[in-house]
């Protein structure tokens, strides 16, 4: 276990379980949404997001999170272990709410000096509550149809359906 993909909904858990296991790894660890956000919450080009993450993941060993569905492959061609964080979707949604709140609280800079709003949380189609609840049990399926694909074959696959287990799981590593 080298090149590991962390993988799950918004609030499932990836970033910090992916930077947990980096460290026991002693790995780098690859985080997709500090490469993709930008300043005032700019995004890259798909061709500038793609080269970026091939530099990133071109390395011998790395932890990497997230769920661009335009790096997907290229992630997932040079990962040898996928660990999936399949979260029901009212823990996703709780997280997300604590997180969100705290965030907001503390004014916590994120990526290129964002810094997350309620707004963001609860306004317009790209809101991350709206996204969660409208997309969760479609990569869930979409999720499982790709990982039981010959393509996957060369993965080896850790599909965590409760926090308890992925914690467990991570304590043994």
């Amino acid at each position: 276990m080298r090149r590991v993909s962390v993988i799950g909904n918004t609030g499932s858990g990836k970033t910090t379980f992916a930077a947990q296991l980096a460290t026991r790894l002693g790995v780098p660890h690859v985080e997709l949404d500090a490469i993709y956000w930008g300043p005032n919450w700019s995004s890259l080009d798909v061709e500038t997001l793609q080269t970026r993450v091939r530099e990133v993941t071109g390395g011998d060993a790395w932890v990497c999170d997230g769920n661009y569905s335009v790096v997907r492959p290229i992630v997932l061609e040079r990962a040898d272990t996928v660990v999936w964080l399949d979260l029901p979707l009212r823990t996703c949604l709780l997280r997300t709410l604590k997180r969100t709140a705290h965030r907001t609280r503390s004014g916590e800079e994120l990526w290129a000096g964002n810094r997350e709003t309620w707004r963001n949380v609860f306004v317009g189609r790209k809101a991350l509550v709206w996204w969660l609840i409208t997309q969760h049990r479609r990569r869930r399926r979409d999720n499982a149809v790709h990982f039981a694909a010959p393509e996957a074959r060369h993965l080896r696959l850790f599909r965590f359906r409760s926090s308890g287990a992925a914690e467990a799981w991570l304590a043994d590593i």
